[in-house]
């Protein structure tokens, strides 16, 4: 399968025999669309508790498998993401739905090369940010990619926050992290996590036993690389118009970082 960019906002494209095919849209054509408050639905075991109908209204970005969450309520989500390489494999029906009903699809190139289904909403293609030179890490002349700057080396030089997806994004080796980047670069002000638990040996809530178990980083990475990219979100980019609220009860995301909220907070979280 081939794919081209979309030269505009309204052009179209077929396939050789003629048939619609889905084009790749460049992220800049949804920067700072929205406003407001958005959910986050990520994969933990505490999701399940999340009534999602009572919010359907709100705008939803949603990651991988929690995709599950959205089967036989009508939400189509704002944004599906994506960045696990094999996962098309791994839940097939889960992704297949995704590429259905999103609204729009952040993917991996290689990933939009073997799609099985076509997205039908627009699809955008993933890069990660550059690693800065050391002259542009001094200079800071990039506002738009946020840095870890304690100290010069490699790992530092990785972690960050893009407030811009158009210049690439930030990979914390969790797609909740992918996420927040989506949420900032559309213009959403209050972000809720839902299902952000970080807790490897509780599983996902979409997987049982006899199911398709896919493979997880989270103990591996969550010091190392997670942790601290959250912290810097935290300290950097959080701020009076842009806040994050973590629904999770049991989320392993310390509250210094991200505050634990309740539904009725939520509630008056939105109208505000």
């Amino acid at each position: 399968m081939t794919w081209t960019k979309r030269p505009s906002m309204n052009s179209t494209s077929e396939t050789p025999n003629g048939s619609a095919r889905s084009q790749i849209r460049d992220f800049s054509d949804c920067r700072n669309i929205a406003q407001g408050a958005v959910f986050i639905i990520a994969s933990g075991n505490s999701a399940k508790d999340f009534p999602i109908e009572q919010f359907a209204d709100i705008p939803m970005i949603t990651v991988n498998g929690a995709i599950s969450m959205f089967m036989g309520t009508g939400i189509k989500p704002f944004f599906y993401a994506c960045t696990d390489t094999s996962f098309s494999l791994q839940q097939p029906d889960l992704f297949a739905y995704a590429m259905r009903t999103s609204q729009r699809v952040a993917l991996w190139a290689r990933q939009a090369q073997e799609l099985a289904v076509e997205p039908t909403g627009d699809l955008y293609l993933l890069k990660k940010a550059p690693k800065p030179t050391l002259t542009e890490w001094l200079l800071r002349n990039n506002q738009d990619l946020v840095r870890n700057r304690a100290v010069w080396g490699s790992r530092n030089r990785s972690i960050g926050f893009s407030k811009n997806l158009a210049h690439g994004f930030f990979d914390a080796r969790t797609v909740l992290y992918l996420a927040l980047q989506l949420a900032y670069h559309a213009g959403f002000s209050k972000v809720i996590l839902v299902g952000a638990d970080m807790n490897q040996s509780a599983g996902r809530f979409y997987e049982t036993d006899g199911s398709s178990i896919s493979p997880c980083g989270l103990d591996q990475h969550f010091h190392s690389r997670i942790l601290p990219s959250l912290k810097l979100m935290s300290d950097k980019v959080i701020d009076s118009k842009f806040a994050v609220y973590n629904l999770s009860p049991s989320s392993r995301i310390p509250s210094s970082v991200i505050p634990v909220t309740t539904l009725d907070e939520v509630k008056a979280i939105i109208q505000t």
